[in-house]
């Protein structure tokens, strides 16, 4: 009997990690880990790709969306096709800008990290944070 692709049920992955740097490099390291568990072997394009894109999502996480005592939630999701990167943190109230990068990014101090998420993801976006706990969540699919 062979499994289609298309017959696969998605899978879920879900963590609650410190809103600290550390916590962003686990959330990086953890997401190749369970990459590789769901057959996306580790170094191949598609991992290196979700593994920028978590590590990017979680650092705004962890500079821009902390609030102190509460943590951030990085969730993916595989339904053999593409995987889903969700990085949820407690502000709301701080949206990452949704203009178009400067002419010169490289002049700026930071704000090259959503760049390569607009660059990697098929599409990206946020949205008030899932079951009605504060902040956002910043999604992109690959």
């Amino acid at each position: 009997m062979t499994t289609e692709l298309s017959d696969m049920a998605p899978a879920e992955f879900r963590l609650r990690l410190s809103a600290t740097p550390r916590g962003a490099r686990l959330a990086r390291r953890l997401a190749g880990v369970q990459l590789a568990a769901w057959g996306i072997p580790y170094g191949c394009g598609l991992a290196e790709d979700v593994e920028l894109v978590v590590g990017e999502l979680a650092a705004n996480a962890v500079l821009h969306g902390r609030v102190p005592g509460r943590d951030f939630e990085v969730r993916l999701g595989y339904d053999g096709l593409r995987v889903r990167v969700e990085v949820s943190d407690a502000r709301g109230d701080r949206l990452p800008p949704e203009a178009e990068a400067a002419v010169d990014p490289w002049s700026a101090e930071g704000g090259r990290g959503l760049m390569l998420v607009r660059a990697l993801a098929r599409e990206w976006g946020v949205a008030p944070r899932a079951q009605g706990g504060p902040g956002k969540t910043v999604w992109a699919c690959l």
